[in-house]
């Protein structure tokens, strides 16, 4: 659900008691408090056990949940940032999602199709998500105890804290493969590993200093890499064995939506630095949009000219002149995407122990990450079945978080207290959402898993069609479920 406006000033109000009452107050660029209506006076923000920008000092990301954050990002440090995590080595090898399967591969038309419109569609949530964060100034998990209270807003905390050591681990096992790849080398894995594990965790030690690293320096090396293999892989032609073929377009889109969601429950950890709500959205939207289309695509043609085997899928970028070169600057850049997950991670933590140093949480899941990664040879599990997982968790999540903001509780604004009361009712939307999700595409993790959910199918005599799309429909029923609660709420007051 995209919003009117994201700098507008209809929406929720600075939410309460995050981390306690004060007078401190950032204001938009029009003077305004980040989440305060137009017309309204500035809501109170939030009280402060240290104020973060003191003359002279380096302005960094508080070090417990209760401190002020700093609003020093501006338009282009979330468009620098969003860039370089749309743009991943994992993009460029599961574009085979998009593809499918050898035989039966959409056309290069509707693969293309399928990255732009689930992109978008997935990035616009992430822009809201972000927009979000922003105006609350609060952590992206701490801002579910507006949506379901503290002690409920553990169930997603905990989910979201699997989800990025998940990912955090593949990330690096992503490196070492890469590394090896530009070393033209099976050995010294362990060591990728380990070198890939230190500059992640240093970078979230500093990760207002990382942004600015990545604006100044990282994102215009990224941006010649892909240009330059963009001309080069295109100038080798791109065959299309599926052309004409638009059958699975929408579950191609469907794993484009999840690709991007699964960053929503990350955004506001980083958008809280936002100067202003219209920076965060546009800077997450275009950054992430332009990025994730281009990976993707890019990665279309390369797994195309590797006559669709995903495991060559690096031969194609080797195979141009120079191309050791410019892939290293990609491999060196997908720190950012561990960086992310651990520096997330931390923030998550943050919401069950508000009071531990983020530098001691980080630095324990940095370790904690690379020490998996080095236990790991592979992932088995389906690629596209963690996606889908991942989808039917967070897709309806957001939809109940995105309604209750603009059009329920949230106007009044959200309590972020530590004491913040349980909102049971919340979770019924959240529920009714990841079983529509489930139920239009179960997601292959266990056998039992999928017979259960065929098994609902046929007592409801329901056949997914090609236009069911489970994001979309994981999204749209728990949206209308919370707009429902809202209102019959609303009627008891």
């Amino acid at each position: 659900m995209p919003p009117a406006s994201p700098s507008s000033s209809s929406g929720a109000s600075a939410s309460k008691d995050f981390p306690e009452p004060s007078t401190a107050v950032h204001s938009d660029a029009d003077g305004r408090a980040p989440g305060s209506t137009a017309g309204a006076p500035a809501a109170t923000s939030t009280a402060v056990l240290d104020r973060p920008e003191q003359a002279g000092a380096r302005v960094e990301a508080p070090l417990v949940l209760d401190t002020e954050p700093p609003r020093t990002l501006r338009f282009r440090d979330h468009f620098a940032l969003w860039m370089n995590l749309g743009v991943s080595l994992i993009g460029f090898t599961t574009a085979a999602t998009v593809l499918g399967a050898p035989g039966s591969e959409l056309s290069l038309a509707a693969a293309v199709t399928a990255i732009v419109v689930g992109t978008v569609v997935g990035t616009a949530m992430l822009g809201v998500a972000a927009l979000i964060g922003a105006r609350t100034g609060a952590p992206a998990m701490a801002n579910l105890r507006g949506l379901f209270g503290t002690r409920l807003s553990y169930v997603p905390t905990v989910l979201n804290i699997v989800q990025c050591i998940g990912w955090g681990v593949y990330e690096l096992l992503v490196i070492a493969m890469g590394a090896q790849t530009v070393a033209h080398t099976e050995g010294y894995r362990w060591l990728f590993v380990v070198l890939a594990g230190a500059v992640t965790t240093a970078l979230t030690i500093w990760p207002l200093g990382a942004i600015a690293v990545l604006r100044r320096f990282v994102a215009g090396a990224v941006a010649v890499a892909m240009v330059y293999f963009t001309v080069q892989l295109g100038r080798q032609g791109v065959p299309d064995p599926g052309a004409g073929n638009w059958h699975g377009f929408l579950k191609a889109t469907d794993a484009m939506i999840a690709v991007s969601i699964s960053f929503v429950p990350l955004a506001a950890d980083y958008t809280r630095h936002s100067r202003t709500p219209r920076a965060a959205f546009w800077g997450s939207f275009s950054g992430y949009t332009v990025a994730q289309i281009w990976c993707y695509v890019l990665g279309l043609f390369a797994l195309l000219q590797s006559g669709g085997d995903a495991t060559r899928i690096f031969d194609s970028f080797l195979g141009v002149w120079a191309g050791w070169a410019f892939l290293l600057v990609l491999v060196l850049r997908e720190t950012d995407q561990s960086f992310a997950n651990v520096y997330s991670t931390a923030m998550s933590v943050h919401n069950l122990l508000p009071k531990v140093d983020r530098r001691v949480l980080t630095g324990g899941t940095g370790l904690l990450i690379t020490v998996l990664a080095l236990q790991i040879t592979e992932f088995t599990d389906s690629y596209y079945a963690f996606l889908g997982l991942i989808g039917s968790v967070f897709v309806p999540m957001f939809a109940v978080l995105a309604v209750d903001y603009f059009l329920g509780a949230g106007r009044r604004g959200w309590n972020l207290a530590d004491d913040a009361p349980s909102r049971w009712m919340m979770l019924l939307p959240w529920a009714l959402g990841f079983a529509v999700y489930q139920l239009i595409a179960p997601t292959a993790i266990a056998g039992w898993w999928t017979d259960f959910w065929t098994s609902v199918q046929e007592a409801l005599h329901f056949t997914p069609q090609e236009w069911t799309s489970a994001s979309l429909f994981g999204f749209l029923v728990p949206a209308l479920a919370t707009l429902a609660l809202t209102a019959l709420t609303r009627g008891r007051r």
